[in-house]
């Protein structure tokens, strides 16, 4: 979820990456919920944190305590910041009843998001204009 919609609300400016520590396909549930917010996942695949290793980032966001503790350091990760968001795969019941914590995780990824990117994108402007000096 976070990775679509940091992509949107950074249009095109922020490039978002997702990783699992232990991925697995993605859950319909996620793809109903985002797809109520305009966002179309049909096409996303789960990756694993191997994926990126070796590759540079600015920022790398924990968004679960398992991902904190398995990577409490990222290699080529800039800033760690985390955030502890639920996740609505482990609420009980079936579909219906893990619907409401789909859309509320899904709605405090996006709150979060909307607070963030606008200083990720400031602190990316700010980089390029030292590095052009």
């Amino acid at each position: 979820m976070a990775e679509a919609i940091l992509r949107d609300l950074g249009g095109g400016e922020i490039e978002a990456f997702s990783a699992g520590t232990h991925p697995s396909p993605i859950k319909p549930l996620t793809i109903r919920v985002l797809d109520e917010i305009g966002l179309d996942i049909r096409r996303a695949r789960s990756k694993g944190i191997p994926e990126f290793l070796g590759q540079p980032f600015d920022v790398v966001v924990t968004v679960c305590d398992d991902a904190r503790e398995a990577c409490p350091v990222f290699p080529g990760g800039g800033r760690t910041i985390h955030v502890p968001f639920d996740d609505p795969a482990m609420s009980p019941g079936d579909e219906e009843a893990q619907l409401p914590v789909y859309r509320r995780v899904r709605d405090e990824i996006a709150a979060w998001a909307r607070m963030f990117v606008p200083e990720a994108l400031e602190a990316a402007r700010a980089g390029e204009e030292a590095t052009a000096q």
